[in-house]
């Protein structure tokens, strides 16, 4: 329970903070845009099973691949996609720590 209340709120509400700091008076867009970045879990219809709750992410799934990490990384220079790129790189984020969590809950 613990875990999913950490991974959950690192993805709906650390990225509202991050809305709120990188564009105050366009926070809502800048929320929205931040959410709409959890899309890269679409990756995840592509396993088998859709979810197993002791598998990390990272690494496994294609667009959780390291690969596309560096690129998501990458993307942190280009200012017209910082914020999506931004998105990106917390998602995975969050991903990383619920992957170290599994490591104390899913024995």
């Amino acid at each position: 329970m613990i875990q999913q209340i950490i991974h959950y709120s690192c993805h709906f509400l650390v990225p509202l903070g991050i809305a709120f700091f990188v564009s105050r008076k366009h926070w809502l867009s800048a929320y929205i845009i931040l959410l709409l970045t959890m899309l890269v879990d679409l990756d995840h219809l592509l396993a088998t099973p859709v979810y197993a709750a002791c598998r990390c992410s990272i690494g496994f799934h294609i667009l959780h691949s390291y690969p596309a990490i560096a690129v998501y990384i990458i993307l942190l220079f280009f200012k017209p996609l910082r914020l999506v790129a931004i998105g990106l790189v917390w998602h995975i984020a969050t991903d990383y720590i619920d992957c170290f969590l599994q490591t104390v809950y899913c024995r």
